[in-house]
Order: C-alpha cells, then sequence, then structure tokens
C-alpha cells in the first residue's frame, strides 16, 4: 500500500471545481494584481483570523520580514536590536530577523511540547529586546500567559510566525470567577457582585432586561445567540456584564468616572481586563436611557464581529502583528508561494503594503525602499475558495491525529503533549523516535510505501550560513571570537530524533490504520 506523506494533487481536488472556476474567474476578468480578488481574501482572512488588517504579500518568509522592516521604519526598532526566537523552528523565523540586521536571542522548546519555552525567556530579555517572536510550529499554539505578560511588563512586541497554524487558537483563559481573582480577594469581589446584583442602577437594571432576553428583540436584531452575566469576576475586578463565548464586556459608567484619578484606574482596569482576550465596551448611564436603540446596536455589532487576540483568540491575532505562509503543503494552501500580515495596527499596516508594493503608497510616490512582494489575484482567489473549507478540512486532520495517538504503541515512539484540538490544526503530525533510531524508521517506512519527513534535521544554529555569525554562540562546533559555543541541546536532540507522519484531509482509513500497523511493528 502506498501511503504518500502529502498528496497536493488529492488535496487540491476536495475542491477542484470551485478552485478552476476561480481562475477562470480571474483568467476572464483581465485583472492579474492588486485587484477584487485580493481585497475579498483579505477582508475574509482578516475576519476568520480575527483582526482589522490583513495584507496579501508574496510568501511567508516575506511576511515576517516586512513586520520587522515596518518597525524599523516606524522607529520602534533599529539595527541591533534583539528579537527573542525559538531555536526549534524552520529557518525562515531566524532569517526575517537578520535580513533586517537585528540579532536573534534564541529559546529552547519544552521537550514535551516542541515549542518556545516561555520559562527561560525572561532571563534573556535585555534593554535591547524589542520583541518576542513565537512560532506555532507543527500547528500546535505557543502562545502561553506568561510570554503575554512578559510583553507587557517589558513593553515588548508580540510577533506570531503562523505559517503552520492557520485557524488554530489559544488556550481559552479561565471563565469561572473564582478561577480568575486572587483566592484572597475573591470572597470579598463575590459578595460585591451580589450587592451590585440586587441593588443595579437604573441603566443597568434597563440595559439588563434587554441582554438576559427578557425582551426576545434587540432594536437591531436577535440577541439570543449571545449569552450574557453580569457582575462577572475578572481578576480583580468585577465586570458589569460580560458574554464569556464572544469575549465582550459591557460596562455602564455613573457620574463617579468623572472624577479626579478615575481615568487613570479604568485604564488600568481596561489593561488587565484586555489580558484574558476580553474587549470592552463603555456606555454612560445617559446613553443606555436616552438612547437605547443605538446602544444596542452598537452591542450587536460587537457582538458580530469576532474577538481578536488575547488568550483563547485565534492565532495570527495573540500579538501586535503575525506572518503567514500560503505555501501549497500548509493547511490553507495556494498553488505556488502566498502570504499575508495580520495585525490590528493601523499604522503597521499601511507600512507593511507600501514596502511589499517597493515602498509606494502612492503610484510614483515612494516613502520607504521597498521591494516587489504582492499577493496575485489567481492565489488569492484560490485561497478564498480554500478558507470556506479549512475548519472542516482541519476536523479531518484531527481526526487521523486521534487515531495516531490511541493506537500506535511503539515503545521507541514518543508524543509531544497532547492539546485539545482548539490548540493544535496538525498542519503536521511529529514523533520523537528514541535510541536513535529516527533515520532507520524513516527508511523502513519508505520501504513499506509510507512518506515521512524529518522537521528539521539541521538546526537554525547550526546552518552553514550562520557559522560565522556574531550573534550564533550557540553553534558548539564553531567557537567565535574565542569564546566556546553554548550550544542548545534539546533543538539538537530534536533535530536528530524528530519524524513527521502523513496527516492530510485526504487520508483514507485503511491508509491511517496500515501507517500504524507498520509503525507498530518496527523494533
Amino acid at each position: 500500500m502506498q501511503v504518500p506523506f502529502l498528496s497536493l494533487h488529492d488535496v487540491t481536488a476536495i475542491h477542484g471545481e470551485e478552485i478552476r472556476e476561480a481562475a477562470h474567474r480571474v483568467i476572464d476578468s483581465g485583472w492579474y494584481l492588486q485587484g477584487k480578488e485580493n481585497e475579498l481574501f483579505e477582508q475574509h482572512y482578516a475576519e476568520y483570523i480575527g483582526t482589522k488588517y490583513c495584507i496579501g504579500c508574496a510568501n511567508g518568509l516575506d511576511a515576517l520580514i516586512w513586520i520587522f522592516r515596518a518597525y524599523i521604519e516606524l522607529g520602534v526598532m533599529q539595527p541591533g536590536d534583539e528579537v527573542i526566537v525559538p531555536a526549534n523552528t524552520y529557518i525562515a523565523t531566524i532569517l526575517a530577523i537578520t535580513e533586517n540586521d537585528l540579532k536573534p536571542v534564541l529559546i529552547e522548546p519544552k521537550p514535551e511540547t516542541l515549542e518556545i519555552d516561555d520559562n527561560l525567556i525572561e532571563t534573556a530579555i535585555t534593554p535591547r529586546t524589542k520583541a518576542i517572536c513565537i512560532v506555532h510550529l507543527y500547528g500546535r499554539c505557543a502562545m502561553t500567559e506568561k510570554i503575554a505578560d512578559l510583553c507587557k511588563k517589558y513593553n515588548l512586541k508580540l510577533i506570531e510566525d503562523n505559517a503552520q497554524a492557520h485557524g488554530c487558537r489559544a488556550p481559552q483563559s479561565p471563565k469561572g470567577g473564582v478561577d480568575l481573582a486572587d483566592p484572597i480577594l475573591y470572597p470579598l469581589l463575590k459578595d460585591f457582585a451580589n450587592h451590585n446584583r440586587h441593588n443595579p442602577t437604573e441603566a443597568e437594571e434597563v440595559l439588563w432586561s434587554l441582554l438576559s432576553h427578557r425582551k426576545s428583540k434587540s432594536p437591531s436584531g436577535d440577541l439570543g445567540a449571545y449569552k450574557f452575566r453580569r457582575q462577572h469576576i475578572i481578576d480583580r475586578y468585577i465586570a458589569d456584564f460580560a458574554c464569556l463565548d464572544n469575549k465582550l464586556i459591557i460596562e455602564v459608567d455613573g457620574k463617579y468616572h468623572n472624577l479626579n484619578g478615575q481615568a487613570e484606574e479604568d485604564a488600568i482596569r481596561t489593561q488587565v481586563i484586555e489580558k484574558y482576550g476580553y474587549r470592552i465596551l463603555r456606555f454612560t448611564n445617559e446613553e443606555v436611557l436616552c438612547d437605547t436603540d443605538n446602544t444596542m446596536r452598537k452591542i450587536m455589532t460587537a457582538c458580530q464581529t469576532p474577538p481578536s487576540g488575547g488568550l483563547g483568540g485565534r492565532t495570527g491575532s495573540l500579538g501586535d502583528a503575525a506572518g503567514h505562509s500560503f505555501y501549497p503543503g500548509k493547511n490553507l494552501g495556494a498553488l505556488g508561494d502566498a502570504g499575508a500580515v495580520t495585525t490590528n495596527d493601523e499604522e503597521l499596516a499601511k507600512a507593511i503594503r507600501a514596502l511589499a508594493n517597493y515602498g509606494s503608497q502612492k503610484k510614483y510616490v515612494f516613502k520607504y525602499t521597498g521591494r516587489n512582494s504582492r499577493l496575485d489575484e489567481i492565489q488569492a482567489a484560490i485561497l478564498d475558495v480554500k478558507l470556506k473549507y479549512l475548519d472542516e478540512d482541519i476536523t479531518k486532520r484531527q481526526e487521523v491525529a486521534a487515531y495516531y495517538y490511541d493506537h500506535i504503541s511503539n515503545p521507541l515512539i514518543e508524543f509531544p503533549t497532547r492539546l485539545p484540538n482548539e490548540n493544535n490544526v496538525y498542519h503536521l503530525f511529529p514523533i520523537i523516535v528514541k535510541e536513535g533510531k529516527r533515520d532507520a524508521l524513516h527508511d523502513y517506512l519508505a520501504e513499506k510505501g509510507i512518506g515521512t519527513v524529518i522537521h528539521y534535521p539541521i538546526a537554525p544554529h547550526k546552518q552553514e550560513c550562520y557559522a560565522k555569525a556574531a550573534w550564533n554562540h550557540y553553534n558548539t562546533s564553531s567557537p567565535l571570537q574565542g569564546e566556546v559555543g553554548k550550544g542548545l541541546p534539546i533543538t539538537e536532540i530534536l533535530a536528530d530524533s524528530e519524524l513527521s507522519l502523513p496527516i492530510s484531509p485526504c487520508l483514507k482509513s485503511e491508509q491511517i490504520e496500515y501507517v500504524v500497523k507498520k509503525i507498530n511493528q518496527f523494533r
């Protein structure tokens, strides 16, 4: 039996008719760059990820390059600044940093997750550190609350390499009030919340009568799909109303919010609550009581807008900016090279769009020395077709992964920690092969007709292109400037022991069973 690692022909054939229609539509239109198809895909992908802006570009490496370059052009970074980045990653992540004359600071992964070890990050932060770049490698979410806290504590940009994790989500913040509150404060907060529920202001009572569906329809539509709580505890604060599923907080502010010092306290409150991925809508008592219809329209619009960023959001919306690759083998793959940047930062988005268009924001006017890195219309149209089915295709990948987890039982095989499906979209299914038998297993499976791939056999700090780099004191085989290299043992062990199994939405059950059977027979 033949089991290819990934058949791009089969993947394309799933939605082949729609893909051909999309390509013909572009061909017949006579418009092949920067047109309607780009506009539609960027809009739809931004909505899917949960960001305000999406900028299509030529490939995933360019997407990351333009993020760092734009920050340099905007004065946020300068050459020589440091970017913390996982050591266990595809080299493109490192290339984007060094391309901009920035210094990569490599951090080992956790052996059980294969993602950056957030416990090691803080010790690597210096006055020159300007960003943390996380990589959602293999389709596994690398975001943690600790990383978010470090970015806030040290005022660092958080950049995501989302080349392998389209559709993935970060773990949700705990929803229960007791889990989000200091145990010492919780009893007091609970008493205050109960008191406030029984003693609402007039504006709170009016709004609750609508949010709690005592009135089935808001002036702008049916709120039945959105369940709200009142007086919900988050961290050390009590939110007036909270929609947990949609990560939306509604605050009704009385006159005391105009008092001296209260604005500063409200800003701190907002920062703490947003850490958990919530968005906040604020209304005055007067707005609720005197302009109820408009208040409810704003709430309905917010409910219908996907939450962006924060814990619980989709990867690609969790930080300040994210680079995406649509290389054909990705979960969302084009029929050639393609990429995109997502962000909520309007100034950054404008700079990136200009940089990827020769540096031009207006025809024949060049603000930056940019390059040509544009997403063409045919690729945009094809990606827009495949985006509609991305979640469905991810579900099929997750089913294959579940079978592997549940049925592979070879003592030579170790799995990384199994994550909830929402936190792993299984772009790859990596296993760790013990006793130095990775290459033997690879060759054995090839003989049985099963395709596997090693990701990645040479770690970035061991690559020849970085052998003489001044920042590369990690390479023990080439001591630099008289200093013996420190080495990155976990990353190097992974390079020698990782093997990726076939996983795609096209695999048949008999193929999956065959892979498991042959792996279990290997000695």
